[in-house]
């Protein structure tokens, strides 16, 4: 079955990337999120997204503008899902949240549907059986600034039909992403694997007030090459993604650092610190420190 509808449920910063790149290759696509606020604010990132797609990959005003023409939005999931070929959920990266979530997808999406999470962290299986349908289950995952950054990992479970993994790897291609398939199931992918020991590494530094995030991130940029370092990386990823795992991580550990770490990642949440998306996070945009000439002097 090839897809014609997609519904992302979670219109945050990735879910509006998601829903962008897949109206921009000429999908029609739903975005359903929990209230009217979260809607505008999607229609908010979608400017934003426009402006980069103009920036970044030269594409006209009239692209950007058939793009977000062929997006609707709705606060009630049963309108949203009523007549989806495939549905990627991009929600909060907490559980508990998911389970229920799937367990009410399941009751009203029709039995055609395929879904897909987008989870950074968290595995397919855990929510296999919350969708009803765990053979049309698996996950999908974008990097920030897909446009730019076009990987879509693609992981299934024990239980995923072959014909839907290549769906939806045929699907991926099809927004002009890189599809890469995992074999098998791998905490955090193959990116998030790499990424968040680094990330971790650099949370656990400021944490312990080793260093700076200034200094952390000039260590990082100097000794690699790299284009930014940790703190600059979280940023794009969204301050808030970043609290959801950390706060995960802390629950488990009970470790004070990473309580510690939680704390001033909450702070920053609660100000609306959010890293790119909002304009400030550990760096203040457009022009953030690590972007100055003298920066790494």
């Amino acid at each position: 079955m090839k897809f014609n509808k997609i519904t992302i449920a979670g219109g945050g910063v990735l879910g509006a990337q998601i829903a962008f790149q897949s109206a921009f290759h000429g999908y029609e696509v739903m975005v359903y999120d929990i209230s009217e606020e979260a809607i505008e604010n999607t229609k908010t990132f979608f400017k934003r997204i426009g402006e980069a797609f103009i920036t970044d990959l030269n594409a006209s005003e009239a692209q950007v503008n058939e793009a977000i023409n062929r997006i609707s939005t709705s606060i009630s999931l049963p309108e949203a899902v009523e007549d989806a070929d495939f549905v990627i959920e991009a929600i909060p990266e907490n559980p508990t949240i998911k389970t229920e979530f799937y367990q009410q997808l399941g009751k009203l999406a029709p039995a055609k549907t395929i879904f897909a999470t987008n989870t950074s962290t968290l595995l397919p299986s855990q929510f296999a059986d919350a969708t009803g349908r765990p053979e049309q289950f698996l996950a999908l995952h974008f990097a920030n600034e897909i446009w730019k950054r076009n990987t879509a990992e693609i992981m299934g479970h024990d239980r995923t039909d072959k014909k839907v993994f290549n769906q939806v790897v045929d699907f991926a291609k099809s927004i002009g992403m890189v599809a890469l398939p995992l074999n098998k199931e791998q905490p955090k992918y193959i990116v998030n694997t790499l990424l968040v020991s680094l990330l971790n590494a650099g949370l656990e530094l400021w944490g312990k007030e080793v260093a700076d995030i200034h200094t952390i991130d000039k260590t990082w940029t100097l000794s690699t090459g790299a284009p930014f370092g940790p703190f600059a990386m979280m940023d794009v990823i969204g301050i808030n993604t970043v609290y959801q795992v950390n706060q995960i991580k802390a629950n488990e550990t009970k470790d004070p650092i990473d309580i510690k770490i939680v704390d001033k990642l909450k702070e920053m949440v609660e100000a609306n610190e959010l890293g790119t998306a909002t304009g400030k996070g550990f760096y203040s945009y457009p022009n953030p420190a690590y972007k100055d000439k003298d920066f790494l002097k």
